[in-house]
């Protein structure tokens, strides 16, 4: 899980860089904030699940739920924040990094 958000981190930053190019400091910030609604969220994600994985007796379908669940939660919470805080917000960026950032997964799945 964390090589995925290390992939996603990667995208993120490239996706940013190629925003930045085509439509400036604003798109770049833009774009680098919308992938980190995904990233950190699934961070703190996948360090939630090996924390609980060390005690198999405690990983229960709940445990999953929940971890999704305010994951979820994280990433709407960010956004928001982003849109109220970050005036010069460019939505485009923002949402295509979001969006890249969450399917890089399929990276993952093309290199096996």
């Amino acid at each position: 899980m964390l090589r995925l958000v290390a992939i996603q981190v990667t995208t993120t930053i490239v996706v940013a860089l190629l925003a930045g190019f085509w439509s400036g400091a604003n798109a770049l910030v833009s774009a680098l904030l919308g992938g980190l609604c995904c990233v950190v969220p699934n961070g703190l994600f996948a360090a939630y699940l090996s924390h609980r994985a060390k005690n198999i007796e405690t990983m229960t379908p709940r445990t999953f739920f929940f971890g999704e669940f305010a994951k979820i939660a994280i990433t709407i919470a960010f956004m928001a924040a982003i849109a109220v805080w970050y005036q010069e917000l460019n939505w485009l960026a923002m949402l295509v990094a979001l969006i890249v950032a969450l399917k890089s997964y399929a990276v993952m799945l093309l290199r096996h």
